[in-house]
């Protein structure tokens, strides 16, 4: 799949469950949706991956210092 924007491919991957869920496609068109959004859904999952490793927490030490810490480091103390 080429490089498509989180924004469009949510958008596509919205169209497709209403259409599957519309109940009016041939198996063999369900079937092909259902492929394109399972390939959108992985390519949000790993945009939303992504984006998640470029943010870093600010927090304050016990001692009152600032620390710039990975978002996952300063989830798992909460």
């Amino acid at each position: 799949m080429a490089e498509i924007k989180f924004e469009d491919a949510l958008k596509k991957l919205e169209k497709i469950v209403e259409e599957l869920e519309s109940g009016d496609l041939s198996l063999d068109e369900a079937l092909k949706k259902y492929q394109e959004g399972i390939e959108l859904s992985r390519a949000c999952g790993l945009k939303l991956e992504s984006a998640k490793k470029k943010i870093d927490v600010l927090t304050k030490s016990k001692k009152g210092d600032l620390e710039l810490k990975p978002l996952d480091e300063q989830k798992s103390q909460d």
